[in-house]
Order: structure tokens, then C-alpha cells, then sequence
């Protein structure tokens, strides 16, 4: 056998073992993923040889420093707060809920840089759609589908994280927050309205959907109900989330003028991850004291519950996929490299598909996102595909999206019969394709 078929046999049995530890952490979920990945990283090393590259550690840093100051503003109330705002906006227009809601979730996520801030929207999306006879489906799936869209723009979430990171790691400190946010903010949100439009023509009014008035003379559909009433906010609750978004704010504005993080005799600016960690850090420690929210509730919020499963997923599984790539680039850059040159945007197909093996926007970035680099895909067209990351919806196994199906009474949003014909699918596709469409043609006109 010639030497080039056994190295094509070998690449093709540890791709073998790549996918089978994603699987295997798939089927466990949660840090899962992380460790598994971790465990596909040692069988490479120990049948394969591959030598392992430096861990993420930038892209952990950031990701836990943004996830203390959010867990922080957690439980001094603040995420409450933002969700009472949230709702009103959602309950004063009731008649165009499939166009307001993911709009504010998308709003919402883009703030506080997790989609986990659905959860408590989600029963409010399907009352105000329920109380106004429109189809319950049509906004809750939209809306699901934007809070996680918004991941990709929002400054401080974990997935921006890793993308900057990547830029920093390899020297293109030309590239960074402010060319991310200035292709990203608008072309997610261009996804999200386009979505919510097509979304306003999908399935049949409740009036003339027989499975929701078989359901509903059967008694098996609750009757709308009025605002609940619940507990007042903590007196934390405002000042935590006014200091989480001025650092938000504040974050953005070092971005944008490099000027400003530039110390006293030094020619360069400090980098972002850099920043991004120290002002979050900051801010954590400035809502403790202005708040005295209880330190040891802080862990137990789902916040960072969610944030630390996210550093774990990218631990192990994106150092087992830049170990694989780093150790066969020299036959796999080659082979796809001119396919991706020519046209670099089939290199978001392969990002969307990633995304549903991962479940998770920062690993799917840390893990792919090199390689598109490597291939000499230029940084603006990387960052125009970087909405594709949000493919987790394709198979309606996120929980977000069996969230959204339970917190829909009606029984209008649902998983097929065909497990694939599910509620998502159709905003899902539209606003990603809208979105990575809207920033390939911004980047050739930005830049």
C-alpha cells in the first residue's frame, strides 16, 4: 500500500474518532461534551500520535469572566428585571406579538449574552398570542430561534468570545469586536425580522386549525389567563442590571476606539480578550458591593451553571478538534482549500452542521473557525458566516426548543411526525440563511 493511502486511512480513522467522541457527548449533553472531547483527544494522542495544541485558555477566561459578572447580576435580581421590561414591551402589542417578541429576545440576548433569558418569556410569548388569537406557534418559535440568533452579535457572549479570541491568538488585532459587531448586529437582526415575517403566514389560524379546536372543546387547552402576580423585585434587582449594561457598554466602547485602552508609553492597544475579561471581573466585584447580594448564591445560579458547561465543552472538544486539524493540516488544508477559495461561502455549511453536533455557538467556533482561518479565508467573510454557528435547532433537541413546545398549551408548536418537519425549522433556516446572506454583502461593502 503506497504511503499517501495510509495516510489518508489514518486521517480518516481519527476523523472517525472526532465524531465519535461528539457523539458520545451528545448523547450525554451538558459537560458531556467537554469531556468526552477530552477523551477523543487522548485516544488520538495514544493510537495516532497527534500531538495536542495549547488549550483555548483565552476563550475560557473571557467566557467565565462574562458568566460571573451575568451570575452576579442573577442573583441580585437584576435578570428579573430585564424580563419585567421585557415583558411589557411583549403584552403592549399583543396584535403583532410575532414581530415584538423575537425582536425583544433578540434585544434581551444581545445584553445579557445568553439565550437562557428565554425561559422566562416563553409562557408570556404564548398568553399574549393565545389572549389574541394568533397562532401561539408562529411567535414562540420565532422568538426561540432569535434569542439564540442574537448570540452571535452580542458582545459579551461566550460564542463573540471565542471569535475574538481566535483573531488575537493569530495576530489580527485589526480584527475584532467592532468588525464583528458591525457585520453581525445587523445582519442577525435582518435574519430575525425576515424570520418573523415569514413566520406571520405559517400554519393555520387557531380558528381554523381543527387539532386546536378538537383539543380545545375537549378541554385539553387551559383558557387564556391574565397577568400572574408575582413577588416584587429585590431592591438590587435595578442597580445590578443598570451596572451589568454599563459595562456592556463600556466593553463596546474599548472596541470601537482602541485609543482608550492604549496605556501611557505603550505604541499598541491592550487586546479585547484581555479587556473584556478584566471590565467584567470589575463589574462582578462592583454589583457585589453595591448590592450585598449573598456570595454563595451566586454558583447557584443557572447562569453559570450553563456558562461552566460551556468553558468544559470548549476545553476538551475544541482542543481535540484543533489537535486533529493542527496535526493533519498539511493533507487537509490542501485538499478543501481550493473548493473554500473559490468560493469561501460553502465554508458556512460546514460551520451549520458543526453547530448541530455541538450544540453550543463558542465550541462550534473555537473548533471550525481555525480552519476557515488556515484556509486563508479572508477574517470579513469569516465573520459574515459566523451566524451559521446557530444550526443547533435542526434537530429539535435543545432546550430552549422542548421548552418552547411545553410552554405552548395550545399544542400549535410541536415536533412533527417526521421529527425534522418541527416548528423551528422554517424560522430557523430562513433567519440564519438571511443572516449570513446580509453579511457577506456587508463585508464586500465594509470592507
Amino acid at each position: 500500500m503506497r504511503t499517501g493511502d495510509n495516510v489518508t486511512i489514518s486521517i480518516l480513522l481519527q476523523f472517525a474518532v472526532v465524531l465519535a467522541a461528539i457523539w458520545m457527548g451528545a448523547r450525554c449533553s451538558g459537560v458531556g461534551l467537554g469531556l468526552w472531547g477530552a477523551v477523543g483527544l487522548l485516544v488520538l494522542m495514544v493510537m495516532f500520535g497527534v500531538t495536542p495544541t495549547s488549550p483555548p485558555i483565552d476563550v475560557m477566561l473571557i467566557i467565565l469572566a462574562v458568566i460571573m459578572a451575568a451570575s452576579v447580576m442573577e442573583a441580585a435580581g437584576g435578570i428579573d428585571f430585564l424580563v419585567r421590561i421585557a415583558e411589557r414591551v411583549i403584552r403592549a402589542n399583543p396584535k403583532y406579538v410575532t414581530i415584538v417578541a423575537p425582536l425583544t429576545t433578540w434585544g434581551f440576548t444581545f445584553v445579557a449574552g445568553t439565550g437562557h433569558i428565554i425561559y422566562p418569556l416563553l409562557p408570556v410569548i404564548y398568553e399574549t398570542a393565545h389572549q389574541a388569537g394568533i397562532r401561539p406557534e408562529r411567535p414562540m418559535a420565532v422568538a426561540t430561534i432569535a434569542s439564540q440568533q442574537a448570540i452571535t452579535a452580542s458582545p459579551v457572549a461566550a460564542a463573540t468570545a471565542a471569535m475574538i479570541g481566535l483573531f488575537a491568538e493569530r495576530g489580527l488585532t485589526q480584527w475584532g469586536l467592532p468588525q464583528v459587531l458591525m457585520i453581525c448586529v445587523p445582519a442577525s437582526l435582518a435574519g430575525v425580522i425576515v424570520a418573523a415575517i415569514v413566520s406571520i403566514f405559517l400554519g393555520e389560524d387557531l380558528r381554523d386549525d381543527s387539532t386546536y379546536q378538537a383539543r380545545l372543546k375537549a378541554g385539553e387547552v387551559p383558557p387564556a389567563k391574565p397577568r400572574d402576580q408575582r413577588a416584587p423585585l429585590a431592591p438590587s434587582a435595578r442597580i445590578s442590571a443598570l451596572i451589568f449594561l454599563s459595562g456592556v457598554a463600556l466593553v463596546v466602547v474599548f472596541g470601537f476606539f482602541p485609543a482608550l485602552r492604549t496605556l501611557p508609553g505603550q505604541k499598541s492597544a491592550l487586546e479585547m480578550p484581555l479587556v473584556i475579561e478584566i471590565v467584567m471581573m470589575s463589574v462582578a466585584a462592583l454589583m457585589l458591593a453595591a448590592t450585598n447580594v449573598k456570595v454563595d448564591a451566586i454558583p447557584k445560579t443557572a447562569t453559570l451553571h450553563a456558562g461552566v458547561v460551556a468553558v468544559i465543552g470548549i476545553f476538551g472538544l475544541a482542543w481535540m478538534g484543533d489537535s486533529f486539524i493542527s496535526a493533519n493540516k498539511d493533507v487537509i488544508l490542501p485538499a478543501i482549500g481550493h473548493w473554500a477559495r473559490a468560493a469561501p461561502w460553502t465554508f458556512a455549511f460546514g460551520l451549520f452542521f458543526a453547530s448541530v453536533l455541538l450544540y453550543s455557538q463558542a465550541a462550534t467556533t473555537r473548533a471550525l473557525m481555525p480552519l476557515g482561518m488556515a484556509l486563508g479565508i479572508p477574517p470579513q467573510f469569516l465573520i459574515a458566516m459566523f451566524p451559521s454557528v446557530n444550526g443547533y435547532f435542526l434537530i429539535p433537541t435543545y432546550g430552549s426548543l422542548i421548552a418552547a413546545i411545553n410552554f405552548d398549551l395550545s399544542g400549535t408548536t410541536r415536533i412533527g411526525k417526521y421529527v425534522l418537519n418541527h416548528s423551528f425549522m422554517i424560522p430557523g433556516l430562513v433567519a440564519t440563511a438571511t443572516a449570513v446572506f446580509v453579511g457577506l454583502l456587508l463585508a464586500r461593502v465594509i470592507f
